[in-house]
């Protein structure tokens, strides 16, 4: 009787220590608070780490405004990347990010990508941001 017990003790712990297991891997793909998502893009830098920049696209297709931005920023720089910086900007934009909207009407507004009612639009972002309730990131 004491070896079952013993058995059933052992067994049990087993499962909780599986289930803590599962629970840790599933706590990897939630996002992260915003200023380890800033902390990871400043990482890119200049020096541009692969991994870092790998995280920070995870982060943006699962859905964080703030991952999405700071990869836009990144891929701003990048002629052949633009179009997708504008797309992220827009993502992170319509899901509350200001400063996303700032940064997509700065793109609108110095025409960097090519769209003859950029000014326009820049200025529509600039007026969506000043009449919408966004949250500070």
């Amino acid at each position: 009787m004491e070896l079952f017990n013993k058995s059933g003790v052992l067994i049990s712990s087993l499962l909780v220590l599986v289930g803590a297991l599962i629970a840790c891997q599933a706590k990897e793909d939630a996002i992260p608070p915003s200023t380890v998502i800033e902390a990871a893009a400043m990482q890119l830098g200049t020096q541009g780490h692969r991994a870092a920049e790998r995280r920070l696209q995870e982060w943006a297709d699962l859905g964080s405004p703030v991952a999405q931005r700071e990869l836009a920023l990144r891929y701003v720089s990048i002629p052949s990347k633009r179009n997708e910086a504008r797309q992220l900007f827009e993502r992170a934009a319509g899901a509350g990010d200001a400063q996303a909207v700032i940064n997509l009407a700065g793109l609108y507004q110095t025409s960097a990508l090519p769209s003859s009612s950029s000014a326009i639009a820049g200025g529509r972002a600039l007026k969506e941001v000043s009449n919408a309730s966004y949250l500070p990131h």
